[in-house]
């Protein structure tokens, strides 16, 4: 296990470097300004429903599928597949129609030139849409059969090429490139992951599988859609102040994001199979003692990252970045946003440990209700902090709501791992003593 998570977390990285060279490319060449505000605002409602997507999707197939035998997996596989991919070109041809109106919803301090351009990026970007969803589900049958390298290695093969595609397009067609380069990652990574779902085999809409992923997704719905909106908040807000504002707080995301995508693929998602294993035989001691491990692992690696930010971070940042269209301020700008989204990196990565564990066991109703509740309280406070301290002050709460719902999922979680490893006998003890003659 802990070779298979150095590989994975290699493997990741890889594809986290790829990913930050994207907008790394994009600001450097055009710095940033009205183009990259558009770029990255245009992306906003596509990234809440992907966001919404991942989550609810993956967490709830990844226990549930992991326990099924081949034919019912093949067939569950292709419904699931159909299902959600048909589901989100409908939701994308709605959403293409009514792009004026959603974009001006969304960044309504953008001039007219800014917003008509946003609106032509979002278009492209739609498509992306799709193609993420269907590689969400097409990650969830790679991990429920704990086959995580070829998941890793068809992003890395994907990043590249359309990294490529970037570098020999953006200076001859300008920032829309950077929106086809990310509708070609998708499209490729789709068509790699595909061979997950083997040889066509009829989907049955009514099986087990379909209505208990649509008993455990149903909760998610409305509270993961309402607790992911985060993003188009904060492109809400960034639209007000001056030009490039936006980009540097999406750059100062992006780059957590990516360091969290690492973390979780090496040392929570492989842990999922084998918590919804231990939960379904009533192993919790054992259940416990694995995402608590995990933690340990996620909370060491991201506080000493979050340290060695703090101490040496404008340097590097200088170094990455620093040329081009950016300037010294930009730099010495994004440092401090990522100073002060700290607890994102390391609230966000060690809070995955904690939903998955609770995914695991079929829970997905705690993490959203109490997402939700932080999130209530944590909006308005967002948004007078950013009225009084601008973008640090909006990252700053950021942060602390991170950290907070964490905790909070830890001390609940603790309570019902301790409570059940109390009352209840192992089924595997059950099963071997029935066994015995």
């Amino acid at each position: 296990m802990i070779r298979l998570s150095l590989t994975l977390a290699a493997l990741a990285i890889c594809n986290a470097l790829l990913a930050i060279l994207m907008p790394w490319y994009i600001i450097t060449r055009l710095g940033v300004g009205i183009e990259t505000d558009a770029f990255f605002a245009s992306g906003a409602l596509p990234q809440l429903i992907f966001l919404v997507a991942s989550f609810s999707i993956t967490q709830v197939l990844v226990p549930l599928l992991a326990t099924e035998d081949e034919k019912n997996f093949r067939r569950d596989a292709w419904g699931f597949f159909l299902a959600v991919s048909g589901f989100f070109c409908l939701t994308s041809a709605i959403l293409f129609l009514t792009a004026p109106l959603w974009v001006s919803l969304i960044v309504p301090g953008f001039s007219e030139h800014a917003r008509q351009l946003t609106i032509t990026l979002s278009r492209i970007q739609l498509l992306a849409m799709i193609g993420n969803a269907a590689v969400v589900v097409l990650w969830s049958l790679y991990y429920a059969r704990q086959k995580y390298l070829w998941t890793e290695l068809s992003s890395v093969f994907a990043n590249a090429v359309s990294l490529l595609f970037l570098f020999w397009t953006l200076s001859r067609y300008g920032i829309v490139a950077a929106a086809w380069a990310t509708v070609l990652n998708l499209g490729l990574k789709v068509v790699m992951l595909m061979p997950a779902l083997g040889r066509w085999e009829w989907p049955q809409w009514n099986s087990y599988a379909m209505k208990e992923a649509w008993r455990r997704i149903k909760p998610f719905l409305l509270g993961q859609t309402y607790a992911k909106s985060d993003p188009l908040i904060d492109r809400f807000l960034t639209s007000l102040t001056t030009a490039g504002n936006l980009s540097l707080l999406y750059i100062g995301q992006q780059l957590y994001s990516s360091i969290n995508l690492i973390t979780t693929k090496a040392i929570s998602t492989p842990s999922v199979p084998r918590l919804a294993l231990a939960a379904k035989f009533g192993e919790w001691s054992n259940f416990r003692r694995i995402y608590r491990q995990r933690l340990f692992w996620m909370l060491g690696i991201t506080i000493a990252a979050a340290v060695g930010l703090f101490a040496t971070g404008e340097p590097l940042l200088r170094l990455m970045i620093g040329h081009g269209g950016i300037t010294a301020q930009n730099v010495h700008t994004l440092w401090w946003i990522m100073v002060a989204l700290s607890g994102v990196l390391i609230g966000g990565a060690a809070g995955q440990v904690i939903s998955g564990a609770f995914y695991a066991i079929g829970d997905t109703r705690t993490p959203t209700v109490l997402f939700i509740g932080t999130f209530t309280v944590y909006v308005p406070i967002k948004i007078l902090a950013f009225l009084r301290y601008g973008v640090i002050g909006l990252a700053v709460v950021t942060s602390v709501h991170l950290v907070v719902n964490f905790l909070l999922q830890l001390a609940v979680l603790e309570r019902t791992a301790v409570r059940r490893a109390a009352g209840e006998t192992p089924l595997s003890s059950i099963q071997l003593q029935a066994s015995d003659p």
